[in-house]
C-alpha cells in the first residue's frame, strides 16, 4: 500500500518561504515519478511540479519561485516555495505514480497515489 504524508503547511506573509516534506512508503519510492499539486476553492486541481529519476518539469505560473528537490536517503520529496504570493494559497499535495522515464507530467488523472494534503495560506 502506498502511503504519502505532506506536512510544513502554515500561514506566512507575502514574500517569505516555505519548504513542504512528502514522505512516501510502501513501495520502491525510486520507481516512481512525483508530482505536487494544489487546489484553491473552487478551483480546479493544478500540477505544479514533478520530478522523476532524471527529469523535472514546472508549471509555468511557478517557474523561478518552486523547486522539487528529492532525497532518496529520507524517502522524502520536498516542495521549496520562495517569494510566495497570495494566489499561491492553496492546499497542497503530494502524488505518485509508476515511473515512465524522462516523462514527468502534471496532470492530476495520471497520478495514482496521493497524500491528504496540507494547507498554505498567504497574507498580503
Amino acid at each position: 500500500q502506498v502511503q504519502l504524508v505532506e506536512s510544513g503547511g502554515g500561514s506566512v506573509q507575502a514574500g517569505g518561504s516555505l519548504r513542504l516534506p512528502c514522505t512516501a512508503s510502501g513501495y520502491m519510492y525510486k520507481n516512481y515519478g512525483m508530482a505536487w499539486f494544489r487546489q484553491a476553492p473552487g478551483k480546479e486541481r493544478e500540477g505544479v511540479a514533478a520530478i522523476d529519476t532524471s527529469s523535472t518539469s514546472y508549471a509555468d505560473s511557478v517557474k523561478g519561485r518552486f523547486t522539487i528537490p528529492k532525497d532518496n536517503a529520507k524517502n522524502t520529496l520536498y516542495l521549496q516555495i520562495s517569494s510566495l504570493k497570495p494566489e499561491d494559497t492553496a492546499m497542497y499535495y503530494c502524488a505518485a505514480r509508476v515511473e515512465t522515464p524522462g516523462w514527468v507530467p502534471l496532470s492530476a488523472r495520471l497520478y495514482n497515489y496521493w497524500g491528504q494534503g496540507t494547507q498554505v495560506t498567504v497574507s498580503s
